[in-house]
């Protein structure tokens, strides 16, 4: 078996090894050694990365049989009994072992307040994750989030020692472990001085200081269930560094400062929504004024209708609704009605009350023609479908048919 040299020294990042087995699956290369720093993907952390024998390693897995495969790519490789040097990514190496030191902090101190048992636990690309056994109202939530950050960033700042021991599944069940171990020849412990013992394979710092800090980004509830979000260490601070960013940003666009940004942002909302009610307002009395100019300029039909066609290029189909509305409030008026986006036609069309016309029935024709669907009453109805080259023609032919 692999000696797991990551397990003692998470710092370490140079090394030698022996080849003790290489094959080809799939067209890349699987290299197995005597001993390795390189942490396999497992436990919910990724696997680390660097060079190995001068090659690029793609990832670092562990297979049925227990066995650490270190992937190259390619089909060639080191051979059996070779001596080859390992050199680990250490800027992935920390960030990931900053995080996973993080949720074993931020964990116990979930477990240490309220109780809350880590059910799950995911490193990502973006963020990391821990799903907690946490059935809380959800306005109790983010207190109990604050009071466990501060818990887990006290700890952080104390810089506790973090001590690694290797122990007999007997050895291990005498110590107050926060979770069991199911491991059944021998169990790797991370303490925390003071405050936590967990069994974990995975990297870890040496000392609490290293992780540097810890902010949840976000949570979910499901199932009794809470999901955290959250990072560590220079995660963080990138983090920090985009979201000051951003509310600087937003600070000077709104000429405040940044601790009035709130009360700017409620200002402009309620300014918005004056804005929109006025603007619901005009548009009523424009629609009016454009619908009596549209009736005045329409001829009267043999039939004793006035016909009101209308192509209203990139209108809004609300707005064309509250038109026809107002055409339709005029006797003997029958509207069709269309506004065009891209390659796609919308049609409204109405008749006055006091017309026998079923305006559905010409709305199931229109659609036909247009390859698409809609339907309504027979005083209005609503539809679309493919645009037509000549879409004013389409819909008058259709009064006529």
């Amino acid at each position: 078996m692999t000696k797991k040299l990551y397990w003692q020294d998470s710092h370490l990042t140079n090394f030698t090894a022996t080849v003790v087995d290489r094959f080809v699956i799939d067209g890349r290369t699987a290299v197995i050694l005597d001993q390795t720093a390189f942490y396999p993907l497992g436990g919910g952390q990724p696997s680390d990365r660097g060079v190995l024998a001068e090659r690029i390693v793609e990832d670092v897995t562990i297979d049925d049989q227990e066995r650490i495969l270190h992937w190259l790519g390619g089909d060639t490789g080191p051979v059996p009994g070779q001596i080859v040097t390992g050199q680990l990514d250490w800027i992935r190496r920390r960030e990931l072992t900053q995080q996973h030191t993080a949720q074993h902090i931020l964990s116990q101190a979930f477990f240490q307040l309220f109780g809350a048992e880590t059910a799950g636990f995911r490193i990502t690309e973006r963020d990391t994750e821990i799903d907690l056994v946490l059935d809380v109202p959800p306005d109790q939530l983010p207190r109990m989030i604050c009071e466990a950050e501060d818990l887990a960033n006290t700890i952080v700042f104390d810089n506790r020692p973090i001590r690694f021991h290797e122990l007999t599944p007997a050895e291990a069940s005498s110590l107050p472990l926060r979770k069991e171990s199911f491991v059944a020849d021998c169990v790797r412990v991370v303490e925390i001085a003071d405050f936590d013992w967990s069994p974990c394979g995975g990297t870890h710092s040496t000392a609490t200081g290293e992780v540097g800090l810890i902010v949840v980004r976000s949570s979910e509830r499901a199932k009794r269930m809470v999901r955290l979000h959250f990072l560590a260490g220079m995660r963080a601070l990138a983090d920090f560094r985009t979201v000051n960013g951003i509310t600087e940003s937003i600070a000077r666009r709104l000429s405040v400062g940044r601790d009035e940004i709130d009360l700017a942002i409620d200002r402009l909302q309620d300014d918005s929504k004056q804005l929109l009610k006025r603007n619901r307002e005009l548009n009523q009395v424009a629609a009016e004024i454009e619908a009596s100019r549209l009736v005045d300029s329409t001829t009267l039909a043999a039939s004793g209708y006035r016909l009101v066609v209308k192509v209203l290029d990139d209108r809004d189909f609300d707005e064309m609704k509250i038109l026809v509305h107002h055409l339709v409030a005029h006797q003997g008026v029958l509207a069709l009605l269309a506004t065009r986006h891209e390659a796609t036609a919308r049609l409204v069309f109405a008749r006055s009350a006091d017309l026998d016309i079923d305006v559905n029935v010409l709305m199931k024709k229109a659609v036909d023609r247009l390859g698409g669907r809609g339907g309504g009453r027979p005083d209005f109805a609503q539809g679309g479908g493919e645009d037509h080259p000549d879409l004013a023609s389409l819909l008058a032919a259709l009064a006529i048919c």
